[in-house]
């Protein structure tokens, strides 16, 4: 049986990129726009707040952990909210180690948070199909994940860095793919764990080729049309033919840069019945048509 959510995550590469340790003590808070990178935090010790443009503010635990495939303004502070407290710098304390707040006394948060990657240059079609924000709390196997990449920080062990980056990976994908004990935005994800939705959305998967309907796809699913719209947009966050284009473009970028045949082929190949439709498809969805893409593709490519 063809599994989307690992179809997407092989796609799109996802990579411990950067990474810091903090601690805190006292008020503070932070302020920052990551322009669209893909965000983590794990909270290993005390708490803290976060707020992103356009959630509500949530409270964070020891052994939570928050994924942001594509952030923008990010707000981080103490659990007592600090009245008129300027915004804090993290000041540096060597070895990857920051401090915020007071800088002097005991600590009562640390969390290791950084930058993750997605190595796919597909990542700006993938990550639509992701929830904008997942917050895990009380899921044992994140919270175990956690826990070792908390005690491989602190310890300092021979390839120390390496086996920290590979923890981090498998704790984005299980953040990803978790649905219990997880507040996700509308995702892939979510889509998976309704049992009706999912029966379309392998069916897409398995027959991307296939001149899908609304009506064909609700029927997979086992609903009325008009239910099964409301529903798959409500859970998944976009319309069911706009998902299966997100999909197949990602398709048709992953062939072209693999010179896996020529545009018509491709076309073919990701359920266009002309290399023409497929093509003004492709330039409106991408930004350039497939085989400018493709020679782009080929001309990055290190000799």
């Amino acid at each position: 049986m063809v599994d989307p959510f690992a179809e997407v995550v092989a796609l799109l590469q996802p990579a411990a990129r950067f990474s810091k340790h903090v601690v805190g003590a006292g008020p503070w808070q932070i302020r920052r726009s990551d322009a669209g990178q893909p965000f983590y935090c794990a909270v290993l010790e005390g708490g803290c707040r976060l707020a992103l443009d356009g959630h509500e503010e949530i409270v964070l635990q020891a052994g939570d952990f928050v994924l942001i495939p594509a952030a923008f303004g990010v707000a981080m502070s103490s659990l007592v909210p600090p009245a008129g407290v300027a915004d804090s710098l993290p000041v540096a304390l060597g070895q990857g180690l920051f401090r915020v707040g007071a800088q002097q006394g005991p600590t009562d948060l640390r969390i290791l948070a950084g930058h993750c990657s997605f190595g796919s240059p597909d990542a700006a079609l993938l990550v639509p199909l992701l929830p904008q924000l997942v917050h895990v709390r009380g899921e044992q196997r994140l919270a175990t994940l956690v826990q070792l990449v908390g005690e491989e920080s602190r310890a300092q062990r021979p390839a120390r860095e390496v086996v920290l980056a590979r923890l981090l990976e498998v704790l984005l994908i299980e953040a990803l793919r978790s649905t219990a004990g997880t507040a996700a935005s509308p995702g892939l994800a979510r889509g998976l764990a309704d049992v009706r939705l999912a029966a379309a959305i392998r069916a897409m998967h398995e027959q991307p080729t296939r001149a899908w309907t609304v009506v064909e796809l609700a029927k997979e699913a086992a609903l009325s049309r008009s239910s099964f719209f409301d529903r798959f947009s409500r859970e998944v966050g976009m319309a069911p033919m706009a998902y299966l284009l997100a999909w197949r473009m990602a398709l048709a970028k992953d062939l072209l840069r693999r010179k896996e045949g020529g545009v018509a082929e491709i076309a073919e190949r990701v359920g266009y019945s002309s290399a023409s439709t497929f093509s003004v498809a492709f330039t409106r969805h991408v930004g350039r048509p497939p085989g400018q893409y493709a020679r782009e593709q080929a001309a990055a490519v290190p000799v």
